[in-house]
């Protein structure tokens, strides 16, 4: 099973044509953000999550096999717990929010993830720089350390907090160190492309060997509409990566499925916990054999 854990919808797709774009990339599972960037749907504005997330909720009913619906929030607006609670109602899975004007640590928002954390939802961030330009000073990895407070949720930073990587692995390394089962680990890490070409297999390498694959998943952070192509083009960036790390299939299974599956709170049966594979130790060179997969994706956002 492969589980693409980061998909943008823009308001432009319908069901039929994810779905087969999902088996045009041999994808079993995708997890659909509400639309907040296209079509003037602005996670700024209340009205128009709402809107955003009763379209994604329409377009993911029936289909819950295969599509998992995460509502957009922002949870510095006012009315958002209800909110929270409307899409859940409405069918909606997980949440996905884009630190923008307010820090994860800020008293405002903390409302929300205490909601969150009483349903049990998974929750994935952006973290990291914005390549649209926007300031990345609200997404540093150290500041959604916050979420600690709130027992339950589980937690997803984007392309792995890039230019924080290091910080990134710091963050997810605590429960780790603590020997935390990996059902009950507050932190996970997507490897949708933030790293430009030049670091990403360093940036993998460092999270494998600190962290484990138990903390990593696939996610290709493609817009609908698009072809089963484009998304096999991501997903073979990552494959292409891992090969290069000699990364074993017990921890490629946990990176394209396990990880994601107990993130989402799926019922899977799983393997024994795959240890980091040098946790501590010195790092190998990285500078020889780098890989040079195409180009940086220049519609990465969050």
């Amino acid at each position: 099973m492969i589980i693409d854990a980061h998909l943008h919808c823009t308001g432009d797709e319908n069901a039929a044509d994810v779905l087969r774009s999902l088996d045009g990339a041999g994808i079993d599972i995708g997890v659909l953000l509400a639309p907040f960037l296209n079509n003037g749907y602005t996670m700024h504005d209340a009205d128009s999550l709402r809107q955003a997330n009763a379209y994604l909720a329409r377009l993911v009913g029936g289909h819950a096999d295969r599509l998992i619906g995460f509502a957009v929030l922002n949870p510095s607006l006012p009315g958002v717990v209800d909110d929270l609670q409307r899409a859940v109602d409405a069918g909606l899975r997980g949440v996905k929010m884009v630190p923008s004007g307010w820090y994860p640590y800020d008293d405002a928002v903390q409302p929300l993830f205490a909601k969150a954390a009483e349903l049990k939802l998974p929750l994935l961030f952006h973290s990291g720089i914005f390549i649209d330009g926007r300031s990345g000073r609200f997404c540093r990895p150290t500041f959604f350390e916050a979420l600690r407070d709130h027992p339950g949720v589980r937690v997803t930073l984007a392309h792995l907090s890039w230019p924080w990587t290091d910080e990134a692995i710091a963050v997810g390394l605590i429960d780790r160190i603590h020997g935390v089962p990996v059902e009950q680990l507050m932190f996970r890490f997507d490897l949708s492309f933030g790293p430009p070409p030049p670091y990403r297999l360093d940036a993998i390498r460092k999270a494998l060997d600190v962290l484990g694959a138990d903390c990593l998943q696939f996610g290709s952070d493609c817009f609908f509409p698009c072809s089963g192509a484009h998304i096999a083009e991501r997903r073979r960036w990552l494959e292409d990566l891992l090969s290069e790390l000699d990364v074993s299939q017990a921890d490629r299974e946990r990176i394209f499925c396990g990880t994601a599956a107990t993130w989402l709170g799926l019922q899977q049966p799983l393997k024994p916990l795959v240890k980091p594979r040098r946790l501590f130790a010195g790092l190998d060179d990285a500078s020889a054999g780098q890989p040079q997969p195409a180009g940086w994706n220049l519609r990465f956002c969050c």
